[in-house]
């Protein structure tokens, strides 16, 4: 299986975004990493800006290139914005769907639950982080696993969740209501811009 290894807050500050979307990453330092990371932030291109767009979409979401690229081929055959159907499909996938649950602390650790098939939609296994969840279908954590501390410490860190998922924490069970509309999802990035990325 294809995925993003590497140290998350190093990718952060030199894309100079939070992948985690929580902010901690930069908090301590804002600069590129490297010994001259302070002097490096030179004005970039317009290809340089689409592509860091790109970047920063792609590892938020963790999501590897042909993935990337195949989601926004999908997205682009829909009606609609493009821009936003390629979030919504990016939102609608299983593992980010399990982490705007509060199941994983991070989509790392939602995308694990789900590779090792701790998760079921609709009362089935499903241990496909990419599988495309519809809105109205239900997830919930496999009996057996139900006790996992690393599940229990993620609800336990969970202050709410978004508006377009519900989640019961006493059945660890919740369903993806609908697709989120853009003013639900990070303010930071600028989806058109990867859309002018492939569109070259």
């Amino acid at each position: 299986m294809a995925r993003i290894n590497g140290p998350v807050w190093k990718v952060s500050r030199r894309l100079a975004f939070s992948v985690l979307e929580t902010g901690e990453e930069l908090q301590k330092r804002q600069t590129p990493p490297g010994q001259h990371g302070a002097s490096r932030r030179a004005k970039l291109s317009n290809y340089g800006l689409q592509l860091r767009e790109k970047q920063r979409i792609r590892f938020m979401y963790e999501v590897n290139e042909r993935q990337f690229y195949n989601t926004f081929i999908k997205a682009s055959k829909m009606k609609g914005v493009k821009g936003h159907n390629f979030l919504f499909l990016l939102e609608s996938r299983l593992d980010n769907v399990v982490y705007r649950m509060g199941l994983g602390r991070t989509r790392r650790a939602a995308r694990q639950l789900v590779n090792h098939g701790h998760i079921m939609v609709d009362g089935k296994k499903v241990d496909i982080p990419s599988f495309i969840v519809k809105p109205g279908q239900t997830i919930e954590v496999k009996e057996t696993s139900r006790n996992m501390p690393s599940i229990a410490d993620a609800m336990e860190a969970t202050v709410s969740t978004q508006a377009y998922v519900t989640f019961d924490k006493e059945a660890k069970k919740g369903v993806y209501l609908r697709l989120p509309e853009r003013n639900e999802l990070n303010a930071e990035i600028n989806e058109s811009l990867v859309v002018e990325f492939y569109n070259r």
